[in-house]
């Protein structure tokens, strides 16, 4: 069986390839992700440019690899079923549930989309992946290779590390609410906060719990 630094250093490659090949689109990509750092409407001009936001979609995929490698380095994501498993069958079975966390999302999208005006109901989700960048370049991956050259224990590594993830998700419940709030009322942008947001997020914390 193939050993697990062997799968993560290929994984690895494959994504400093990825970035390298996606580097000048980053560098063009990056003024509107900083522009919707500070504006709710500063991901509308992102979003107006098909091939800006294919730029933004393709980056986001690309940081979901050094993203579970993380959460299997520290065990952010651990249910108790995993622990007699070997570690490459434990890495697997994360990226799995990780794969199944974003379907359900994407399913309870298309289960709620409004049948008109729809649009910043869109961007809502679409804004997502841009803040996905933004932590993972800005915050994330920086914090983990101090966290490793400093030779952190794990359990201090992996508290910080859900901290910052913790952080992330309130910027990305406060953001999508200004942005569905720019076109729903308050209780119609909270109600789709609770089923686009918190419902999927709830049950990947409690499958990790429970299982």
């Amino acid at each position: 069986m193939t050993s697990v630094p062997i799968v993560e250093s290929v994984l690895m490659g494959i994504f400093v390839l990825l970035m390298i090949v996606q580097l000048r689109d980053f560098l063009t990509l990056l003024p509107y992700l900083l522009d919707s750092v500070f504006r709710a409407r500063g991901s509308v001009a992102l979003e107006r440019s098909i091939p800006i936001s294919r730029m933004r979609n393709n980056i986001a995929l690309s940081l979901l690899i050094p993203f579970v490698l993380i959460l299997f380095r520290y065990r952010l994501w651990y249910p108790r079923f995993l622990e007699p498993w070997q570690p490459s069958l434990q890495l697997a079975a994360i990226m799995g549930a990780f794969l199944v966390y974003l379907l359900l999302r994407v399913l309870l999208y298309l289960w709620m989309k409004p049948r008109r005006r729809y649009d910043f109901y869109q961007l809502s989700h679409k804004a997502v992946f841009t803040y996905f960048i933004l932590f993972c370049i800005l915050l994330f991956l920086p914090t983990y290779g101090i966290l490793a050259l400093c030779g952190a224990p794990d359990g201090l590594s992996r508290d910080i590390l859900t901290v910052e993830a913790g952080l992330f998700y309130l910027l990305i419940l406060v953001r999508r609410g200004q942005i569905l709030s720019l076109s729903c009322n308050p209780l119609r942008t909270f109600l789709y906060l609770c089923g686009l947001e918190i419902i999927p997020t709830a049950l990947w914390i409690a499958s990790a719990i429970v299982l």
